[in-house]
């Protein structure tokens, strides 16, 4: 029965993750693409933690919170990119 919920977590994670990808891509806008970033970011670190819950382990809590880091700093540079973009169009 675990078995079975480990594969399950972690065939929605991948799909999850397609369907993201797939966001960041596409598109349209680059905020869509933001966002998807920002998800994609959020998935991998629901996904360390799972796997630090399956394995007993705490070994990757310095990998999530870079992996925070790098995500709210690279939101704050794309809010600051858009915003300024928006401010020279007339």
């Amino acid at each position: 029965m675990n078995g079975v919920l480990i594969v399950v977590i972690y065939v929605v994670f991948a799909v999850a993750a397609l369907l993201t990808l797939w966001r960041i891509i596409v598109g349209p806008s680059i905020l869509d693409r933001a966002v998807a970033s920002d998800v994609l970011l959020t998935l991998v670190m629901c996904m360390l933690g799972a796997d630090m819950v399956i394995n007993h382990h705490t070994r990757s809590l310095p990998a999530l919170l870079i992996i925070a880091a790098v995500g709210v700093f690279g939101s704050i540079a794309i809010a600051r990119f858009v915003a300024r973009r928006d401010n020279t169009d007339p």
